[in-house]
């Protein structure tokens, strides 16, 4: 058993999970220049450990280089559908998985996320629910290698949110999760499996539609 301690995080770790978040939360929006120069006295750290940081996120396919130093990446429509491509491929494995391995406890926890999600009146928390329903489900497939890869998809995914609302009856997370639900509890692996993948495409229709109702 490895007992060493812990590696402690570093500058460079830490200027990556701050710049990271602050990708995500739409601080720095797709497109927006980011120098190493600058982010340095923003921030108030040594070029090296910042500049170490903006490659780990262009590594990460969050910036790309540009003549400037890194943008914030900008995605296509064509884009998107590549990226759900690799996330239907990897989650309706996961979905599968979880019919065959889930325990009793992530039954009671998908269940609960169901209900919650069900439960819930207010739009703008829909999104968290449905995606916290995921995690667990993730869990449930009990393989680090696939809840991985999926975060790095989440995060590419996350730059471009639902901006434009879509009508309720389009809405159809809750009731999808809980047919996805029902099979894994059967442990019905190709059930849980062909669900997932309706269930993600139309989640990528409707990402595609937002974002090419978006002005230029």
């Amino acid at each position: 058993m490895d007992t060493s301690p812990a590696r402690r995080p570093d500058a460079a770790d830490l200027q990556y999970a701050r710049l990271r978040a602050e990708i995500l939360d739409g601080t720095f929006p797709p497109g927006a220049t980011l120098l190493e120069t600058v982010l340095s006295e923003r921030y108030g750290v040594s070029r090296t450990p910042m500049r170490e940081a903006l490659t780990r996120l262009a590594q990460d396919g969050l910036l790309v280089r540009s003549t400037r130093g890194f943008q914030v990446r900008r995605y296509s429509p064509e884009d998107i559908l590549e990226i759900y491509e690799a996330r239907i491929a990897l989650e309706t494995t996961g979905a599968a998985l979880a019919a065959s391995r889930r325990t009793d406890f992530d039954l009671v926890r998908l269940t609960h996320l169901v209900d919650e999600r069900r439960a819930a009146t207010d739009r703008s928390t829909f999104g968290k629910l449905n995606n916290r329903w995921h995690e667990a489900l993730r869990a449930a497939a009990h393989n680090a290698t696939i809840t991985d890869l999926l975060e790095r998809l989440d995060s590419l995914l996350t730059l471009y949110p639902h901006r434009t609302p879509f009508p309720p009856s389009a809405d159809r997370s809750a009731e999808e999760h809980a047919e996805i639900l029902d099979a894994i509890r059967a442990r019905d692996a190709d059930g849980a499996q062909a669900l997932m993948r309706d269930h993600l495409k139309h989640m990528r229709d409707l990402r595609i539609e937002s974002l090419l109702s978006e002005p230029e």
